[in-house]
Protein backbone atom coordinates (compact mmCIF):
# COMPACT_ATOMS: atom_id res chain seq x y z
CA UNK A 1 0.00 0.00 0.00
CA UNK A 2 1.39 3.32 -0.87
CA UNK A 3 0.23 6.87 -0.35
CA UNK A 4 1.57 10.24 -1.38
CA UNK A 5 0.23 13.61 -0.77
CA UNK A 6 0.75 16.46 -2.80
CA UNK A 7 0.26 19.94 -3.28
CA UNK A 8 0.93 21.90 -0.12
CA UNK A 9 2.67 25.27 0.19
CA UNK A 10 2.59 28.85 1.04
CA UNK A 11 -0.47 30.41 1.37
CA UNK A 12 -2.43 34.04 2.40
CA UNK A 13 -4.86 33.79 5.22
CA UNK A 14 -8.23 33.95 2.84
CA UNK A 15 -6.87 32.18 0.18
CA UNK A 16 -7.31 28.54 -1.29
CA UNK A 17 -5.02 25.33 -1.86
CA UNK A 18 -6.08 21.62 -3.50
CA UNK A 19 -4.38 18.91 -1.74
CA UNK A 20 -3.94 15.28 -3.60
CA UNK A 21 -3.45 11.77 -2.26
CA UNK A 22 -2.38 9.22 -4.93
CA UNK A 23 -3.04 5.60 -3.65
CA UNK A 24 -1.51 2.52 -5.07
CA UNK A 25 -1.42 -1.12 -3.48
CA UNK A 26 -5.01 -1.53 -2.62
CA UNK A 27 -8.67 -1.68 -4.68
CA UNK A 28 -8.91 1.88 -3.76
CA UNK A 29 -12.58 2.24 -4.71
CA UNK A 30 -13.38 0.08 -1.71
CA UNK A 31 -11.68 1.68 0.71
CA UNK A 32 -12.64 4.79 2.83
CA UNK A 33 -9.53 7.12 2.82
CA UNK A 34 -9.19 10.18 5.01
CA UNK A 35 -6.73 13.40 5.48
CA UNK A 36 -5.22 14.36 8.63
CA UNK A 37 -3.18 16.91 9.56
CA UNK A 38 -0.69 17.89 12.39
CA UNK A 39 -0.25 21.44 13.40
CA UNK A 40 3.05 22.61 14.82
CA UNK A 41 3.88 21.45 18.31
CA UNK A 42 0.41 19.74 17.93
CA UNK A 43 -0.93 16.11 17.41
CA UNK A 44 -2.03 14.33 14.54
CA UNK A 45 -6.03 15.31 14.14
CA UNK A 46 -9.11 14.10 11.84
CA UNK A 47 -9.35 16.42 9.02
CA UNK A 48 -11.94 14.25 6.75
CA UNK A 49 -12.55 11.21 5.25
CA UNK A 50 -14.54 9.54 2.68
CA UNK A 51 -16.33 6.20 2.22
CA UNK A 52 -16.28 4.18 -0.90
CA UNK A 53 -20.03 5.23 -1.71
CA UNK A 54 -18.66 8.59 -1.61
CA UNK A 55 -20.03 9.49 1.84
CA UNK A 56 -18.26 12.51 4.06
CA UNK A 57 -17.32 12.91 7.19
CA UNK A 58 -15.56 15.97 8.09
CA UNK A 59 -13.93 18.17 11.42
CA UNK A 60 -16.15 20.91 12.76
CA UNK A 61 -12.66 23.11 12.72
CA UNK A 62 -12.70 22.75 8.78
CA UNK A 63 -16.71 21.92 8.08
CA UNK A 64 -18.07 24.46 5.38
CA UNK A 65 -14.47 25.31 4.24
CA UNK A 66 -12.95 22.11 2.68
CA UNK A 67 -14.21 19.58 0.62
CA UNK A 68 -13.09 16.26 -0.19
CA UNK A 69 -13.26 14.35 -2.93
CA UNK A 70 -12.33 11.16 -4.96
CA UNK A 71 -11.39 9.71 -8.05
CA UNK A 72 -11.25 6.12 -8.36
CA UNK A 73 -10.81 5.72 -12.16
CA UNK A 74 -7.59 7.92 -11.46
CA UNK A 75 -6.66 6.14 -7.52
CA UNK A 76 -6.59 9.62 -6.41
CA UNK A 77 -8.10 11.54 -3.26
CA UNK A 78 -8.60 15.46 -2.77
CA UNK A 79 -9.00 18.00 -0.36
CA UNK A 80 -10.19 21.55 -1.77
CA UNK A 81 -9.24 23.53 0.97
CA UNK A 82 -10.99 27.25 1.32
CA UNK A 83 -10.88 30.36 3.13
CA UNK A 84 -8.01 28.97 4.57
CA UNK A 85 -6.66 30.23 8.18
CA UNK A 86 -3.69 30.32 9.54
CA UNK A 87 -4.45 27.68 12.36
CA UNK A 88 -4.66 25.21 9.20
CA UNK A 89 -1.29 25.21 9.16
CA UNK A 90 -0.15 22.02 9.72
CA UNK A 91 1.51 18.84 7.50
CA UNK A 92 -1.42 17.21 5.94
CA UNK A 93 -1.60 13.31 6.00
CA UNK A 94 -3.54 10.83 3.89
CA UNK A 95 -4.49 7.37 5.72
CA UNK A 96 -6.57 4.25 4.48
CA UNK A 97 -7.21 1.34 6.59
CA UNK A 98 -6.40 -2.01 4.72
CA UNK A 99 -6.49 -5.38 5.84
CA UNK A 100 -7.16 -3.88 9.76
CA UNK A 101 -3.84 -2.28 9.00
CA UNK A 102 -3.96 1.98 8.82
CA UNK A 103 -1.14 3.51 6.15
CA UNK A 104 0.13 6.65 6.09
CA UNK A 105 1.32 8.65 3.28
CA UNK A 106 4.13 10.92 3.35
CA UNK A 107 2.58 14.40 4.69
CA UNK A 108 2.86 17.79 2.64
CA UNK A 109 2.85 20.76 4.90
CA UNK A 110 0.57 23.82 4.36
CA UNK A 111 1.51 27.26 5.69
CA UNK A 112 -1.00 30.17 6.10
CA UNK A 113 0.41 33.08 6.90
CA UNK A 114 0.49 36.78 5.41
Amino acid sequence: VQLQAFGGGLVQPGGSLRLSCAAAGFNFRLNTIGWYRRPPGKQREFVADITSGHSTNYSDSVKGRFTISRNNVYRTMYLQMNNLKPEDTAVYYCKTKYKNRDYWGKGTLVTVSS
